[in-house]
């Protein structure tokens, strides 16, 4: 790996209702990796890193909104290893930079805002074409890390999970880490995916055109709280119950649905006793920055 991983930690999670259920439940703390570069972003990143450090590349071009943790932690790791950044922000420029694209700045990523019409077009032929004299030189991050290069990278994070471990569950997005554990996981190890958002119908797509082949998997649909980056009073309650309790804190946008959709699926008996659960703690914690003081007690 280009940073160090020694941080990451496989944290225990106890409370009456696992005694109970006699089911054993861990969350892997990729968030530790590195307070910028955390959680599941440094693996998807790592194989487009590596290929622009191997092949000289003078840099890096990735896409993101204006609090993609995306771009804050692409910019991070370009700065890191020598390369350029640029980022290609998806509406007009506004008038105050949100916190990200301020972080993006600082680490000397060079932003650049496409109108949204023009920005909705970025996965084709005549969008990349257009860029091509620029920047043809420059190795292309698709946004978020969707491309078979970052689920390669995220197949990395299950050298990190126990053998012993019967269950890997993890939040979804673009659907590229849950296809780097469906191509990383051992045979005896069910992956199960948590979409954060609100009605996903394409996700065995996702995985073949990530993986070249399908996989086998499990979804858990109906715990997003009603869509990307929403969230309720339950969600909120959860969050700062599993900190008191466990000393873990969590994002609203993926981590806090995946632990509440496990631990209430252990309550509902989905898995049978003696199962050994491996959560991914994929970071994005700055994003909690948007909520209320007060909100949170971490």
């Amino acid at each position: 790996m280009l940073f160090d991983i020694a941080n990451i930690s496989r944290d225990v999670i106890a409370n009456d209702c696992l005694t109970k259920k006699k089911v054993s439940l861990h969350i892997l703390r990729l968030d530790k990796v590195h307070p910028v570069v955390s959680g599941n972003k440094l693996f998807k990143l790592h194989y487009f890193l590596q290929d622009a450090l191997t092949y000289s590349l003078p840099g890096i071009i990735t896409f993101g909104g204006a609090y993609s943790n995306h771009l804050v932690a692409t910019a991070y790791a370009c700065k890191t290893a020598g390369l350029k950044c640029i980022g290609l922000v998806r509406g007009e420029k506004p008038a105050i930079l949100s916190s990200t694209l301020k972080a993006c700045m600082e680490y000397d990523m060079q932003l650049h805002f496409l109108p949204r019409a023009i920005y909705a077009k970025k996965d084709t032929a005549d969008f990349v074409e257009s860029f091509t004299d620029k920047w043809k030189k420059y190795g292309w991050v698709p946004e978020g890390g969707y491309h078979p290069k970052g689920a390669a990278g995220a197949a990395l994070i299950t050298k990190l999970i126990d053998d012993s471990t019967t269950h890997i569950c993890s939040a979804l997005g673009t659907v590229t880490t849950l296809a780097g554990l469906i191509t990383g996981a051992k045979k005896h190890q069910q992956v199960i995916g948590i979409p954060a958002l609100k009605g996903m119908t394409d996700i065995d797509e996702r995985i073949e055109y990530l993986t070249n082949k399908t996989g086998t998997y499990q979804l858990m649909n109906e715990y997003h709280f009603g869509g990307y980056a929403k969230k309720t009073p339950a969600l909120i309650q959860f969050m700062n119950n599993l900190y008191k309790q466990n000393n873990i804190p969590t994002d609203f946008v993926y981590t806090a649905k995946m632990m509440f959709a496990v631990m209430d699926n252990i309550e509902k008996d989905f898995f049978p006793p003696g199962s050994i659960i491996t959560c991914l703690h994929t970071g994005g914690l700055q994003g909690n920055s948007s909520l209320p003081a007060g909100t949170l007690i971490f």
